[in-house]
């Protein structure tokens, strides 16, 4: 899932963390025609005070998808640490799964910039690349090339698709798995149901939500010993709001939970708004997601 999108100058962080939806108007059978368009925009707390923002476009139509997000420090943390990302992902609708084929990613840290990309198809990482490239750690777990087959993209992997022709925002949302190759690290997202909740958008959505709890499993790419990747792997109260893009039956992050020794983050949508899809492939609509 993943993030990122919205705190997606840090690395090595599910961007599901760091990036969602409306109610369905009718019911679309698996592999009928879908075409949905949000328009979201992020503000990150911690402990109540605000660290981050961003925005994030997700335009689905018939046979393609793209998704395109960036985000910001701000507030105390930008005066201590600045950071800054853009990124997209595309790929083609298949039977109404999303089936990822490039992702790109830029992130600016005190200056510093990195980019780094995917290619894939049919589930599998056909190449990827960090710029510059990086040292190698030796206390790193390798990631094989077994671990980069039936993947998805981090930004992909923040969407879920909901099989099935009944409401999509339900149980059901929650009993999956997301398999998630971000460049560095390979990484599974448990999800569990917990419970659907009425929420009210500033701007937008008012609606259900279903709320998952998520469970985040790295599988290779990542140094064992690192506190961050410790703590994210014991915790079992992280929590997801998903609600579906309007005319598809694939849902977006609205609100991320995450505990932390200093306090609680919150990624919470201040703007989630539906439109009709703008088709990836036509260069009027890229501009438009910019």
């Amino acid at each position: 899932m993943s993030k990122p999108p919205i705190l997606v100058a840090q690395r090595s962080i599910p961007p599901v963390f760091a990036a969602g939806c409306l109610l369905l108007a009718g019911a679309v059978a698996d592999g009928a025609s879908a075409q949905g368009r949000v328009e979201a925009q992020y503000e990150v707390t911690l402990a109540g005070i605000p660290i981050g923002k961003g925005s994030w476009v997700v335009d689905i139509a018939e046979e393609q998808y793209s998704a395109i997000a960036n985000g910001k420090t701000t507030g105390l943390v930008a005066m201590i640490s600045t950071g800054e990302g853009n990124g997209g992902a595309q790929g083609r609708v298949i039977k109404g799964q999303l089936a990822p084929a490039n992702y790109t990613v830029k992130m600016i840290t005190n200056k510093k910039t990195e980019v780094l990309r995917i290619s894939l198809a049919q589930g599998n990482v056909k190449d990827f690349a960090i710029e510059p490239e990086q040292p190698v750690n030796p206390e790193r777990i390798p990631v094989t090339e077994a671990h980069r087959r039936g993947v998805l993209d981090p930004m992909t992997g923040s969407l879920l698709r909901v099989p099935g022709t009944g409401d999509p925002v339900s149980p059901e949302a929650c009993g999956q798995v997301q398999s998630v190759f971000d460049g560095r690290m390979r990484y599974d997202l448990k999800l569990e149901y917990r419970r659907v909740e009425a929420v009210k958008v500033d701007k937008g959505y008012q609606g259900p939500a279903v709320v998952c709890a998520i469970q985040f499993v790295p599988i290779s790419g990542y140094v064992p010993d690192r506190t961050a990747i410790k703590y994210l792997k014991a915790q079992r109260n992280m929590e997801v709001w998903f609600a579906p893009i309007l005319g598809t039956r694939v849902l977006m992050p609205l609100k991320v939970v995450i505990p932390t020794p200093i306090g609680t983050g919150v990624m919470q949508a201040t703007r989630f708004t539906n439109s009709l899809s703008a088709h990836p492939s036509n260069p009027a609509a890229a501009v438009r997601t910019q």
